[in-house]
């Protein structure tokens, strides 16, 4: 079988999501692609239509994983996200194709190298184009491409589920999500300016506000719900797999939420989105949820100088999160939606 490999084992769930506009261009080429992924992000790109297979990275050795590999009898692979295990791994399974990031010293490894346009400065240019310079390199592209996911039935009975459960009803309801990597890792994260925004969300609109999360988020969802002080104000953080999630986000009246991996899910099941991008080191431009029913809402607070939001000592632009500025990017949306 013609058959092509994308190798998109690195950063965060958003990541490895948009990478699948890589392979909705190598399909013009290959009659198949497989997906390597880390062991979190299986899950997702499950889900993604494009996709015949996915496996993991389990962390074994390198000659290990390259025998695997080399038994699928790939034509090309895509590395979109190159260290020195990927381009040795690729390169010691024999994949006659290998394109991968110029400029490295493991570079050597691919056949086809590629200068990321963001080391020439561009820094407006949408990331899922510029990963598709990697397939552009040996002749596919997919301008415009987006991802998709497409959740299964077992996650639409599940999403059916919560829905009877939370007694949602007809009128619609909203997700909100709140937290990203970062506020569960540092034990930073404020609480106020989201419980603000919920409570401005349920006076506004009238919806019931779905909070989502990972199971490691329970307890800054948790927060914002008691400090909401709204039985219509609902966590379904941790009990919602990914499909599952998505399902909820697509019929919501819409999704909106923090620049994180959840955003990008959303935007793939077809939802729509306002896209909180709150740190002034953020970039809509780059990141920007891909699909034609969106709102973005850009920072306003200034940062201290230098601050990253991995380094950033108090999240103060969370806790001055622009509610006026949601809830006219919401209103606009859901005008432009028309009744219901």
């Amino acid at each position: 079988m013609n058959r092509a490999l994308l190798y998109c084992a690195g950063g965060g769930i958003g990541d490895s999501l948009i990478a699948t506009v890589v392979a909705r261009a190598l399909r013009t080429r290959y009659e198949s692609v497989d997906a390597f992924t880390l062991p979190g992000h299986r899950s997702t790109l499950e889900l993604v239509p494009e996709l015949e297979g996915v496996f993991v990275d389990e962390g074994e050795p390198v000659d290990r994983l390259a025998a695997a590999l080399r038994e699928r009898n790939y034509a090309a692979c895509v590395v979109t996200w190159a260290t020195p295990r990927a381009a040795a791994a690729v390169r010691a399974a024999q994949i006659p194709i290998r394109v991968g990031q110029a400029r490295r010293l493991y570079s050597r490894s691919f056949t086809q190298r590629v200068v990321v346009r963001s080391e020439r400065g561009d820094v407006t240019s949408h990331w899922s184009d510029i990963l598709l310079d990697y397939a552009r390199a040996i002749g596919c592209d997919a301008a415009g491409a987006r991802p998709r996911i497409v959740p299964r039935e077992e996650d639409e009975r599940a999403a059916r589920a919560l829905s009877a459960e939370f007694e949602l009803g007809n009128a619609g309801y909203l997700v909100l999500h709140p937290s990203n990597a970062v506020a569960t890792q540092r034990a930073l994260w404020p609480t106020s300016g989201w419980a603000r925004t919920v409570r401005a969300l349920r006076e506004r609109f009238g919806l019931p506000v779905l909070l989502s999360g990972a199971d490691s988020d329970r307890d800054i969802v948790a927060r914002i719900v008691g400090e909401s002080n709204d039985a219509k104000v609902l966590s379904i953080a941790g009990r919602a797999s990914i499909g599952t999630f998505a399902a909820l986000s697509r019929e919501a009246r819409a999704f909106v939420g923090i620049t994180t991996g959840s955003m990008h899910v959303a935007a793939a099941a077809g939802a729509r989105i306002v896209g909180i991008f709150p740190f002034q080191s953020d970039f809509p431009e780059r990141w920007a949820p891909l699909c034609d029913r969106r709102a973005i809402v850009r920072s306003a607070f200034p940062c201290h100088s230098g601050d990253r939001k991995e380094t950033c000592v108090d999240y103060a632009c969370i806790t001055g999160l622009d509610t006026p500025r949601i809830l006219a990017a919401l209103e606009g949306l859901l005008e432009a939606a028309g009744p219901g």
